[in-house]
């Protein structure tokens, strides 16, 4: 997948999804959904990020009969950043962006730098100058609730009318709900999903409702480095995990998970799932004082420094708690493990 950094080495013509997709999740899915096009043979096609030579082929979109890339076009810094000047957590930071949306289909990831300039533009401005001039847009697809142009003064209808001047379709996608895709399965009916309500959930712990809003398991992507091993001092030794500082953490505590090991896999191969427990927290049993991520992986042994783990995260079981000694840990971790056990076989 292509991903440009400017307007200035975007493939064109395009046909675009336009917001920010932080999370990628079922309701930026289907935002998504109408810009994808039937995948042409793109056979030997070389996977790069900036380099022209190796640009994905174009293939023809039935809406508009013409070649074109399919386009998710978003903006960096996130906005609330760039107004704020606050640094800003990411459910999915760039690189886990990219895998999703490769996975999708999607042929083209634009970033879009949100500075002064473009944050003055007027919408009538931001589809002549950025949509219809830089980026050759043939088709537009938004969610119901997307705002443009200076202090949001844009709607989705707007855009809408503003594009017909050009010609171009704009498809306005209804907010999803969980309930869209679920009959008889006893949840209770939650708000649209949105990035702001799947944040809330991860903080709270809920996490079967933030995964239900994703359409897969929030996942945590680290390297394994060294840590103080006491997990192996009482017969739970766990893998000490860097994660990038631009990723959302959920509460601190401690969950079920499955666990592959990225670094030992060959492109093509499924990755093993391996179960395990997670902690998030300060370790205060053992007076820690700065937040690690430590997983201990059920039948599982060797060495793991320097690679890199995928922990999708399943269920949250408890906070993190401070206890009276090692010993009273301990027994608490094995209690952890029989219960994550149960919940990652089905059983519960």
């Amino acid at each position: 997948m292509w991903v440009a950094s400017s307007t200035a080495s975007v493939l064109r013509p395009t046909t675009v999804a336009l917001g920010k997709f932080d999370g990628v999740h079922l309701g930026h899915q289907r935002v998504i959904q109408p810009i994808l096009q039937p995948a042409p043979n793109k056979a030997g096609e070389m996977e790069k990020w900036g380099d022209e030579a190796n640009s994905p082929q174009k293939s023809v979109t039935p809406q508009a009969q013409e070649l074109t890339y399919s386009t998710v076009v978003t903006f960096r810094p996130h906005p609330q950043e760039f107004f704020t000047g606050t640094p800003r957590t990411w459910l999915t930071p760039l690189d886990e962006k990219v895998q999703q949306l490769r996975s999708l289909g999607v042929e083209q990831l634009v970033l879009l730098p949100f500075d002064k300039e473009l944050s003055a533009l007027s919408p009538e401005d931001f589809v002549d100058k950025i949509l219809v001039q830089q980026l050759q847009c043939q088709r537009i697809s938004v969610g119901q609730d997307f705002c443009f142009g200076k202090q949001r003064q844009g709607t989705a209808k707007d855009l809408q009318l503003l594009a017909a001047n050009y010609n171009i379709p704009v498809t306005i996608v209804p907010l999803q709900t969980h309930t869209d895709n679920l009959s008889d399965s006893g949840f209770v009916s939650l708000p649209p999903i949105s990035t702001s309500l799947i944040r809330q959930c991860l903080e709270s712990g809920d996490i079967k409702s933030a995964n239900l809003c994703l359409g897969r398991p929030y996942t945590l992507f680290g390297i394994v480095i060294q840590g103080q091993q006491l997990g192996r001092t009482i017969g739970f030794p766990t893998a000490n995990l860097q994660i990038p500082s631009d990723k959302f953490l959920p509460r601190q505590g401690v969950y079920a998970v499955t666990v592959s090991i990225l670094s030992d896999i060959p492109d093509a191969t499924t990755p093993q799932l391996i179960l395990g427990v997670m902690n998030i927290g300060n370790r205060p049993t053992v007076n820690g004082t700065n937040s690690s991520v430590e997983v201990h992986l059920f039948d599982w042994s060797g060495d793991l420094y320097g690679q890199q783990l995928a922990v999708q995260i399943i269920e949250f079981l408890r906070p993190e708690q401070k206890f009276a000694s090692l010993e009273a840990l301990k027994n608490q971790i094995q209690q952890d493990s029989t219960i994550a056990r149960k919940i990652l076989s089905g059983e519960c």
